[in-house]
């Protein structure tokens, strides 16, 4: 297990990218769950923020593609408009508990 941060460093409707052994990851939390993906936009194999931890649309609903607008399901990493129509992004496992948030590989 890879330590990500302590759970308060990462509120409800936010983001936050990591590296870890230089894989490239990010975590969104909704409705109290952690959800952790490879920062890898499956239409180019680019990574999928702008900004550093700008991984949301405008609205916090749904991941975004700051490259090309694709637009996936936070709960399932699936995108749902854009050039990756049908294609999913690569969940990772997770694990948050009252020390931190934690990469399962």
């Amino acid at each position: 297990m890879h330590f990500l941060c302590r759970p308060e460093q990462l509120s409800e409707g936010q983001s936050r990218g990591f590296s870890v052994d230089d894989l490239g990851i990010f975590a969104v939390r909704r409705a109290g769950t952690v959800y952790l993906y490879r920062n890898y936009c499956p239409h180019r194999g680019i990574p999928l923020n702008w900004e550093p931890d700008a991984f949301l649309d405008s609205s916090a609903s749904l991941i975004a593609c700051g490259r090309h607008g694709a637009l996936f399901l936070i709960e399932s990493g699936e995108c749902v408009a854009g050039p990756c129509e049908g294609e999913q992004l690569t969940a990772l496992g997770c694990r948050e508990d009252s020390q931190g948030i934690w990469l399962i590989d």
